[in-house]
Parts: C-alpha cells; sequence; structure tokens
C-alpha cells in the first residue's frame, strides 16, 4: 500500500507531525506506518488492540495529524484497496468489514467478492500460449468479425471500437439491419470470427459458429463453460467466470478477457500499430472530438 499516491500521503503526514503526537499517539502512528495495509480493512476497535493502545488513541491521533475522526483518516487506505493496492487476504477482510456497514453492505461485499473471484478463476484457467496463438491468428487474418448479441453486442463492440483505432477490417456483428449469418456471407479461411455467449446460449451466435466453421474461418470462442458449443467448436477457446449475485452474468471477466486478449494482438503485431493509434487520437483532436485540458 505504500505505493498508493493517496494513503502515502498520510503516511507522510504522519511522519512530518510525529513530534507533535504524545508518546501514545506514537505508538498509534508507528503502528500504522509499519502496518498501512491493516488500515483500510480493520476497525478501530481491531486496530487499537493490535497496536495495545485504545482506541480513542487513534482517534485523538488522526485528529493530530488533521483527520474528522478514524473513518475519515483510513477512507484513503480502503480506496487504496479498491484500486488493487493490497493483496487479496487483505481485500477478504476488507469485505468482511463492508458486509457489516449498512442494509446494502452485503449487497455491495457480495458484488465485490464475485467480480475479484470471476477475474481470478478466469485468469487461473488460461494458458497465455493459447492465447498467443489466438493473437496471431487474428494479426494475421484478412478481416475480424466479433460477434455478441444481447449484452455481450456492447462488449463485442468495445472491442471492435478498440481495435479499430490501430488496426482495420475489424466489423462487429451482427450489422444494424442484418444477421450475423449474412455477415459472414463471404468470409472464409482468411478470416476469424471472435464469438461470445453464456447460458443460456444463443441460438443465433450458435449457428453462426457453425456456419463459419463450415466456411474455413478460424473461431476465437469465448463463453462459461468448457462444454458449452461456443467452446466446443472453437479453434481457441476461452472459459470465463460469470457468477453473481444479481439476477444477470457478470461481464467483468469477458471484458477484461477480451482486453487482454487486445493487448495480446498489439504485443504481436507490428510497428506500425503504435503509430497508427497516436495518428488515430491526434486527430481526434484536431477534429474536436476532445475536450481539451484548461492551460
Amino acid at each position: 500500500m505504500n505505493g498508493t499516491n493517496v494513503s502515502s500521503t498520510v503516511l507522510e503526514r504522519l511522519t512530518e507531525e510525529w513530534d507533535a503526537l504524545t508518546p501514545e499517539a506514537q505508538k498509534a502512528a508507528r503502528y500504522v506506518l509499519e502496518n498501512p495495509a491493516d488500515v483500510g480493512v480493520s476497525t478501530v476497535r481491531e486496530i487499537a488492540e493490535a497496536a495495545n493502545v485504545k482506541p480513542n488513541t487513534f482517534v485523538r491521533m488522526a485528529r493530530q495529524v488533521g483527520f474528522d475522526g478514524y473513518e475519515d483518516f483510513r477512507a484513503p487506505f480502503r480506496e487504496a484497496i479498491r484500486k488493487g493496492g493490497v493483496s487479496f487476504p487483505d481485500r477478504a477482510r476488507w469485505l468482511q468489514d463492508i458486509s457489516r456497514s449498512g442494509e446494502l453492505g452485503g449487497l455491495y461485499a457480495d458484488m465485490a467478492a464475485a467480480a475479484m473471484r470471476n477475474i481470478e478463476e478466469t485468469f487461473a484457467g488460461i494458458d497465455a500460449q493459447v492465447l498467443e496463438a489466438a493473437a496471431h491468428a487474428i494479426w494475421n487474418s484478412r478481416q475480424v468479425f466479433t460477434l455478441g448479441v444481447g449484452v455481450n453486442n456492447a462488449n463485442a463492440r468495445n472491442f471492435t471500437y478498440l481495435a479499430s483505432t490501430g488496426m482495420k477490417q475489424f466489423h462487429a456483428i451482427p450489422r444494424p439491419g442484418s444477421t450475423a449469418i449474412d455477415d459472414l456471407a463471404w468470409a472464409d479461411s482468411q478470416d476469424v470470427l471472435i464469438a461470445m455467449t453464456c447460458k443460456p446460449y444463443r441460438a443465433e451466435v450458435i449457428e453462426a459458429i457453425k456456419i463459419a466453421r463450415e466456411q474455413g474461418v478460424t473461431i476465437v470462442g469465448i463463453s462459461d463453460s468448457p462444454a458449452s458449443p461456443v467452446i466446443l467448436n472453437a479453434d481457441h477457446g476461452f472459459t470465463v467466470a460469470v457468477d453473481t449475485p444479481q439476477f444477470f452474468p457478470s461481464s467483468v471477466s469477458m471484458i477484461a478477457l477480451l482486453e487482454t486478449l487486445l493487448s495480446f494482438v498489439i504485443a504481436v503485431s507490428s510497428e506500425e500499430i503504435v503509430e497508427r493509434v497516436e495518428k488515430f487520437h491526434k486527430r481526434r483532436h484536431q477534429l474536436g472530438l476532445y475536450a481539451e485540458e484548461p492551460e
């Protein structure tokens, strides 16, 4: 946590105010300086017990260095946890803490835990060499079709938009007023189809994959089970974890995988890609599409 800007500022303030602190407050400050990861996940009683001081000592220490109280003092440390500045054991303690923080605290903790667990499970089950092989297939192809319907339509279009800032011939399908099968009518062995769907599997996606295979298209499949028809019919298959307390499947790991796949494509591509991306954004600035920062 020492590397995070906000919490580091708090630690610096403690050292600057050190001489002004009472001996007991210095004990509390010393514990914070030596164990900053504990601050964001501990109640005032828990951290006071660990530091061998009274809870009020931490409250007084926080006020002496310019905070309203301990909750205000530990807020930057909790923010660092949310941004990934500590280990998963610390996150587990943080989740337990917020689950007790109010009427919706339990739901918040459940959603956060599910999102982090999905990311962990997804990347733990992916072989980087398989991801690299898919990236090479995409880079060496003539055209790339990204297929998603329902919630995954947005994911497919986001991937296509990002890829198109540096590469040509990326198409999000189905196009407006068309069907995925029609959009793939002239695709062949020179092309790649990235297709995604999770339970309940969308019939039009499965049908498009089968037809694309018959036409010789290379399939990159993303789904929520190794037994999914998307994975079973793919040349390069990736399973994502989508569990969530809410009704709809989570898209967190799907988006993370697509972003990683795109980063691999860029990594195996030519240096021309970087120039294209820079040119793309320079053009947007010139056309006034971005709000310029004040001088």
